[in-house]
């Protein structure tokens, strides 16, 4: 039995939270002890993560070791019984290689793209949101000067 582990992902990533959606389904249909957590909704410092290094790749934490990227992947997989089989492909020197060659340089780097521009319209739209209405200031009498 593998001991628990935690993934950290981006939940307001689609193509993230896709993904994580169907390893959560095997591993809670199979009381697996693995956690998952939105980057969005946990104590990241408690794993040694900011927001922004959380969203710019995949971790698991296991055993106090933090794992990102491919050798990640690699974990999680290994630990849910219905992806060992990739785990063990993946994790082959030439392919783990190019795996994390391909991860780092493509994969990662067009997610976290992604992750910005979600960010970034989102700002947009609130920042065009009408303001609450404020009172006005009630017009202040003129005062009469006498000379």
């Amino acid at each position: 039995m593998h001991k628990e582990i935690e993934v950290v992902y981006n939940g307001s990533c689609p193509i993230c939270s896709s993904e994580v959606a169907v390893y959560r389904r095997h591993a809670e249909g199979r009381a697996l002890p693995i956690v998952f957590s939105d980057l969005h909704e946990t104590d990241l410092a408690r794993v040694g993560l900011d927001k922004d290094s959380a969203a710019r790749r995949f971790h698991v934490l296991k055993n106090g070791q933090l794992l990102s990227g491919v050798p990640a992947f690699i974990e999680l997989w290994s630990s849910i019984p219905r992806y060992r089989w990739l785990a063990r492909i993946v994790g082959l020197p030439v392919i783990r290689t190019l795996a994390s060659l391909l991860y780092i340089t493509i994969l990662a780097p067009t997610l976290y793209a992604m992750h910005k521009r979600r960010e970034r319209r989102a700002a947009s739209a609130q920042a065009k949101q009408p303001q609450a209405a404020q009172p006005k200031p009630a017009p202040q009498a003129a005062e009469n000067e006498s000379a």
